[in-house]
């Protein structure tokens, strides 16, 4: 495959890009009064608002013609139709498969993968359903009241995140917590604040094997043995998400309380499986459900909507835009919804872990950007942290402002000051302030001329900022799937862009190898050896310190 810089789009690109030196989003703003309908995009209630980006119709007709020159509709076929678009492990990428509706036909390597979605469903609601009728009870006859999610990565930070941001719907009663961190404290915590006969264990790990999921669920098996003095009490507090059934078997959990997921499903991508078990056990199978269909809705969009009416392909194409050709290095995500706090983390997984790589899929080395560093926090939070650097540091930052028109919890007139918040702080980014500007507040203030020259340079703010607005009626389950599939295809169509594959992670294997080495060092079960000297210091200052305490 030619180089995505090789090709006329991109090199056409390079040359628009230098005249946008000479244009301001204020202009362009004054004197096009429709640029906000002609730049914005609609799914429902969902809008999407784009008019803030430093694009004119030129930007966008050269940034398709790349996206086509790329080959991002022969990709997203072949995605929907279970290609084997994960090279580096032979498997097919097909999450889309878990929300697709259940007359759904579709194969993958001569295997039903509808059916089998469908059965584990089915497996998950009658589970959820025991639950919740208290038909499932604890060793002690006690209904369960709790649950504890054991995962990492993947296995967490979905859940977590939707848990967190559709908590208004959750079964009264039911209350979800997540535990991934092999820090002990975080598991410690957790305990603290349950009851071991009313708590049930979701241990979620494709090849029951993940280090840190392991330790924090062995840790958990203990305490509640220690608690019920019986370990059968294991199998009526325990059940697992994985493949591996006689692991599974092993640690005392009944393989009939084992949900599947396949090796088509990436952990980053697998809140739509078993692994969303938790979010079923927290909001009930129909909220579950409701997430599935939101998601769909999108898939849908994405597969069908044409380039450049699009919202994956958009927020894909300006991420490219500003990462190519104006060097920008981070990206914002910034919920003005205190229930999608853990939203940016959620994403630094799926952008960063998806697209931090440096290879080709050939395996050649990259020649141009990727994936951005993403952060974020919840508004008006981060007004007071970061925002200083967006609107009047050195570095372009374009930014993603997510807002909803109606709250769960109206009190007084606070959304109203959100929302005023929201839409103020992408105008600001957008709008600057002159010097001029800057002197003539300062001089309405009554300051002197000499005070007006030396705080105005303060008081400057370039603007020409980017940013994006996604704007929805309210949080709630079905929102929220079309958010994140909106975000996992804008991830995808990159990736296709960049030429590299966005559903590998061989990044975070290193770190790992080299732990279970340091480990026994650690402990003095054998010498330390074969490190560079600050690894080697480090190890035995620590075991200094340890054995002092």
């Amino acid at each position: 495959m030619q180089r995505p810089e090789q090709d006329a789009a991109w090199k056409a690109l390079a040359a628009h890009r230098r005249a946008w030196s000479r244009l301001h989003l204020r202009a362009l703003f004054a004197q096009d009064p429709a640029r906000f309908q002609r730049y914005s995009l609609r799914l429902d209630d969902l809008l999407l608002d784009y008019s803030k980006n430093l694009i004119s119709d030129e930007t966008l007709r050269l940034l398709i013609q790349l996206a086509q020159a790329c080959g991002v509709e022969q990709a997203r076929a072949a995605m929907f139709q279970g290609e084997h678009l994960n090279c580096t492990e032979d498997r097919a990428v097909l999450h889309t498969a878990l929300r697709a509706p259940a007359d759904t036909k579709l194969s993958v390597d001569g295997q039903d993968v509808s059916a089998d979605v469908q059965r584990v469903l089915a497996r998950m609601s009658a589970f959820v359903e025991a639950v919740h009728s208290g038909r499932w009870r604890g060793y002690s006859d006690r209904p369960i009241t709790d649950i504890v999610n054991i995962g990492i990565g993947g296995s967490d930070l979905g859940p977590a995140m939707v848990c967190q941001a559709l908590a208004p719907y959750a079964r009264p009663g039911l209350t979800a917590h997540f535990v991934s961190n092999v820090d002990p404290t975080h598991l410690s915590e957790v305990l603290a604040r349950v009851d071991p006969q009313s708590t049930l264990f979701v241990v979620a790990s494709k090849t029951f094997t993940t280090q840190e999921t392991l330790a924090n669920a062995r840790a958990a098996r203990d305490w509640l043995i220690q608690h019920a003095r019986d370990e059968a009490a294991v199998a009526r507090h325990f059940v697992a998400v994985s493949t591996h059934r006689e692991a599974v078997t092993a640690f005392g959990i009944d393989p009939a309380q084992m949900f599947e997921f396949w090796d088509w499903v990436g952990g980053r991508y697998s809140l739509w499986s078993a692994i969303g078990l938790p979010i079923a056990l927290y909001l009930g199978m129909e909220r579950f459900r409701e997430l599935l269909a939101g998601g769909h809705d999108m898939d849908r969009h994405f597969l069908t909507a044409p380039l450049e009416r699009n919202m994956p392909v958009i927020l894909a194409l300006l991420g490219v835009w500003y990462i190519e050709f104006w060097d920008a290095h981070a990206h914002a995500v910034l919920p003005y919804d205190q229930r999608l706090a853990r939203l940016p983390a959620y994403l630094q997984q799926l952008d960063m872990e998806s697209n931090g790589k440096s290879v080709t899929r050939d395996g050649r080395r990259v020649r141009h950007g990727t994936g951005p560093i993403l952060f974020g926090e919840p508004g008006t939070n981060g007004q007071h942290a970061f925002y200083q650097l967006i609107h009047q540091g050195t570095r372009l930052i374009p930014c993603d402002f997510l807002v909803a028109a109606q709250s769960h919890n109206p009190i007084a007139d606070q959304h109203e000051i959100l929302i005023a918040n929201c839409l103020a702080q992408s105008e600001a980014l957008m709008r600057g302030k002159t010097l001029a500007e800057a002197r003539a507040e300062l001089k309405a203030q009554g300051l002197s001329r000499a005070e007006i020259a030396r705080l105005a340079p303060h008081r400057v703010f370039a603007g020409n900022r980017p940013s994006n607005t996604l704007l929805y009626r309210r949080l709630d389950p079905r929102t929220l799937g079309r958010i994140i599939a909106l975000y996992e295809h804008k991830v995808f169509v990159q990736g296709v862009i960049w030429d590299i594959n966005s559903f590998d992670q061989w990044g975070v294997e290193l770190g790992k190898q080299l732990a279970r080495v340091i480990l026994p060092e650690l402990k003095g079960q054998v010498a330390v050896g074969g490190h560079d000297a600050s690894t080697v210091g480090l190890i035995e200052h620590c075991r200094a310190l340890r054995e002092a305490g």
